[in-house]
């Protein structure tokens, strides 16, 4: 149980990605994280691109940066909509700041863009987010999955074991 008393936040929001939110959150709860979903307040339950449902623990707007070891920002559709959220950004950027993990797969990069943090680190996520991350003054590079400094990253579904390996050894070394 390599994230014992860790407590790591995990996004959703409408139409996430099935798979890059469950495999995370399985596999962080298996190695012992506490796991908070937290969501924009939206609904009280929210349907993934492959009808699979997820409900939230939280509104981002009620917690802190203070309150996590790291956070999850799968992808999906969810993070063009998660990243219209100020206090999304503002939390992304706070839990950055505060030199803890910051976990993205596929079009998860579209938040960690928005809250203006990707500049000056090497990127991946699906191939149209690509401009967007070059755009923000990201390198984009092509790798299942990497850290970063403090910024873990994944391409896409069928690189989430590669994330998620990269996850849990980044998260038991902060």
């Amino acid at each position: 149980m390599l994230l014992k008393g860790k407590h790591i936040g995990v996004f959703i929001e409408e139409g996430f990605e099935d798979l890059e939110f469950w495999v995370p959150v399985m596999r962080l709860r298996e190695e012992g994280a506490k796991v908070t979903v937290i969501s924009t307040g939206r609904y009280a339950v929210y349907h993934g691109k492959h009808c699979l449902e997820g409900r939230p623990d939280v509104n981002a707007e009620d917690v802190s940066a203070d309150d996590f070891d790291g956070l999850v920002v799968p992808g999906g559709w969810a993070p063009d909509k998660l990243r219209r959220y100020e206090s999304v950004l503002s939390l992304v950027r706070t839990v950055y700041e505060q030199g803890k993990i910051v976990a993205t797969i596929c079009h998860g990069g579209w938040v960690l863009a928005s809250a203006g943090i990707v500049k000056g680190h090497k990127a991946i996520g699906s191939n149209g987010i690509k401009d967007d991350m070059i755009n923000a003054g990201a390198t984009w590079v092509d790798e299942a999955a990497f850290r970063d400094g403090n910024l873990v990253w994944g391409r896409v579904v069928k690189d989430i074991p590669d994330f998620c390996r990269e996850l849990v050894k980044a998260l038991a070394e902060s």
